[in-house]
């Protein structure tokens, strides 16, 4: 039971009422309306009594009403008075209680349920049984989102997330470290063309402003089962753990935008070192410095055109031709040669997968 929810719902009772109030927890905790209303001595009294007694009583200028749930006291409404207004007035409080506490526990038990799928605590053959049980929408379009912060996150940080998707019924925000928060976010079922890095922007934007921390948000592919939310979330991870080798620099990574970095990531490190050596003769990486690295990198980036990356470097067009004859001696490939320059994309990949795995060559 979440104390300082119900704690908010005793303070409004009590302005309309007029009355102290509170709730006393299966674990004899109090929550009340003005702290200390309910002695120790008659809080022992109150819990002795109603291990026998499950009616209506009144005690010391208060009245008490046992809520049950499977004939067990779940917990004890109390109010001041033992007049006739104190008993309408607990009978009131019966009804609002159960039912705000009924949505509650419904909407915590899906939250768990969420949890247990991410974090493989459910079997496969288990979650459309316990979908069920909860009422939990087994089909439908939904995607999770990993939110990972380069600090320990704290309750703000989740509270933001929260108010940002209010529909508790479908959207659901779990915690999983201390770092990490996932949302499960739903999409209707006849929503077309999702762009599921909106979203993510709009939970980047608004942690950095609000809370002024760096955050990284992978992405998983969009599911149509409650039994796919645990690979959704996989591949969210997934998403961010290849990001950060292959390209730090982003914040939102999506899984469907990997490309061959997701293949080069689930390779043996024995097979990338065996393909280093082949394709490079041993120490050539080593001699490609900062300027050269850079200049590769434009000269892919503008799809090996000799004369927009030569632009791009402010240099000479046969500047930019002396630095890749350069490359192609020191590494035997020629990178105007789209084969070679295919080859060499995916060598510089592999070598940093190997690098993030401290695997020098």
């Amino acid at each position: 039971m979440n104390a300082r929810f119900f704690q908010q719902l005793i303070l409004q009772m009590k302005d309309v009422m007029n009355r102290h109030l509170g709730m006393i927890t299966d674990g004899g905790f109090v929550i009340s309306s003005k702290e200390g209303c309910i002695s120790p001595n008659d809080l022992n009294c109150v819990l002795s009594f109603t291990e026998e007694n499950t009616d209506t009583f009144t005690y010391n200028g208060f009245t008490y009403k046992p809520v049950l749930n499977m004939n067990k006291v779940d917990y004890i409404i109390f109010i001041q008075g033992d007049d006739t207004l104190a008993k309408n007035y607990i009978n009131i409080l019966q009804v609002s209680f159960s039912g705000v506490k009924s949505l509650y526990d419904d909407k915590h038990d899906r939250v768990n349920f969420i949890k247990n799928i991410i974090l493989d605590n459910i079997l496969s053959g288990d979650v459309l049984a316990k979908a069920a049980e909860l009422h939990f929408p087994i089909e439908g379009k939904r995607a999770v989102y990993l939110i990972r912060s380069d600090k320990d996150t704290d309750f703000s940080s989740f509270e933001i997330i929260e108010n940002m998707f209010p529909d508790k019924q479908n959207d659901f925000i779990v915690s999983i470290d201390q770092s990490s928060i996932v949302l499960v976010k739903s999409f209707p079922d006849d929503a077309e063309n999702i762009v599921l890095e909106d979203i993510a922007h709009e939970i980047h934007n608004n942690l950095m402003s609000e809370n002024l921390m760096k955050v990284t948000i992978g992405i998983g592919t969009l599911i149509n089962n409650v039994r796919e939310i645990a690979r959704s979330f996989k591949e969210a991870r997934v998403a961010l753990e290849v990001g950060k080798v292959f390209d730090n620099e982003k914040s939102i990574i999506s899984y469907d935008n990997l490309g061959i970095g997701r293949l080069i990531y689930q390779l043996p490190t024995t097979l990338c070192e065996l393909f280093l050596s082949e394709v490079f003769k041993r120490g050539s990486i080593d001699d490609l410095d900062q300027e050269i690295v850079f200049t590769i990198q434009k000269f892919f980036e503008n799809n090996l055109n000799v004369s927009e990356t030569s632009r791009q470097l402010y240099v000479h067009r046969n500047t930019l031709v002396y630095r890749l004859d350069k490359i192609q001696k020191i590494t035997g490939l020629d990178l105007r040669i789209f084969d070679e320059a295919i080859i060499f994309k995916v060598a510089m990949m592999v070598n940093k997968y190997l690098q993030s795995n401290a695997i020098r060559i």
